[in-house]
């Protein structure tokens, strides 16, 4: 591919990745993105032809000018677009497949001081978040995506979603880029959904003890059967004590302090609990539900124990 041609298709690669790109001539112009990544290709032009000084003084050329560091010595596919750009730094043995897209911050950073492969590869189709570090020989499958701020140290497979430090696979695979590019927001969070799983098991076995102790009481003998008790203030309290322990998985919140809990009643002989959802229609929905039926039923020893849901819509 000529000069160009290859120059075209950076320009149309900007618009198609970046809405905010008007005309040609403005990103030509005003993108250090675009101006980093011509820059580099012809200090890596140099290098590979062992002009090892002159390709260095470019790439610190380019990095004075641009704010993005690329070593000479890494390999960049067609396509690649660096969005906004400061404060990119792309080793010497990085690797970068087609249709790559990168936000500002990002480091490709290597982990070893001998002369080897030390720093990640990144296959076709892979965004990568503003703030994203990945360190080491890692390969980033095709397709992948990193979320914003996530340190990355593992290889991850291809098409799967990665956050957090360390990073870790969240299970939601990509399947259109148009789609999915730039929805930091909706990335869901591994390390909260285990905490909440853990919870809810907690809560799975403090319920069993609870029945358990209720049959080993009636195998000892009849008692009275308890009366019910009003739903006085430090009932409430212990009430909403018991519900902190339980964690809405998406916010990182207990159900109390997100105001989710709209109302403890009591409803005939039983407990009545009025409770809103961040999204009633995620998929964690009836184990949250399930599991703030089983704290409330465990610090009043009512039978029967209500989670109505309000809706808000």
């Amino acid at each position: 591919m000529g000069i160009i041609s290859r120059v075209r298709e950076d320009v149309q690669t900007v618009f198609a990745e970046d809405p905010a790109a008007r005309t040609a001539w403005e990103v030509v112009t005003t993108y250090p993105g675009l101006h980093a990544i011509w820059i580099h290709r012809v200090a890596h032009a140099l290098w590979q032809r062992r002009f090892f000084f002159l390709a260095r003084l470019l790439s610190q050329l380019n990095r004075w000018l641009t704010g993005i560091e690329i070593h000479p010595g890494a390999i960049i596919g067609r396509r690649f677009f660096i969005d906004h750009g400061m404060g990119v730094v792309i080793g010497e043995t990085a690797e970068i497949g087609d249709d790559v897209l990168m936000y500002q911050g990002v480091v490709l950073g290597g982990t070893s001081l001998e002369k080897i492969k030390r720093h990640p590869t990144l296959g076709d189709n892979v965004v990568v978040g503003a703030g994203a570090i990945l360190l080491g020989p890692i390969t980033v499958g095709d397709g992948a995506k990193v979320g914003a701020g996530s340190v990355v140290i593992k290889s991850v497979p291809s098409g799967e979603t990665v956050v957090g430090v360390p990073a870790h696979v969240t299970g939601k695979k990509r399947d259109e880029r148009a789609q999915t590019a730039l929805a930091h927001a909706e990335l869901p969070d591994p390390v909260l959904r285990t905490l909440s799983q853990t919870l809810d098991r907690q809560s799975r076995l403090e319920d069993r003890v609870v029945e358990l102790e209720r049959v080993l009481a009636q195998s000892v003998g009849p008692s009275p059967a308890p009366q019910a008790e009003p739903l006085t203030a430090d009932r409430q309290a212990s009430i909403h004590t018991a519900l902190r322990e339980v964690i809405e998985p998406e916010a990182g919140v207990n159900v109390v302090d997100l105001g989710l809990v709209r109302d403890v009643r009591l409803n005939g002989d039983g407990v009545e609990i009025c409770m809103a959802l961040i999204r009633p229609e995620c998929s964690h929905a009836g184990s949250l539900i399930e599991q703030v039926r089983r704290k409330v039923k465990s610090v009043t020893d009512d039978e029967r124990v209500e989670v109505v849901l309000v809706d808000e819509s």
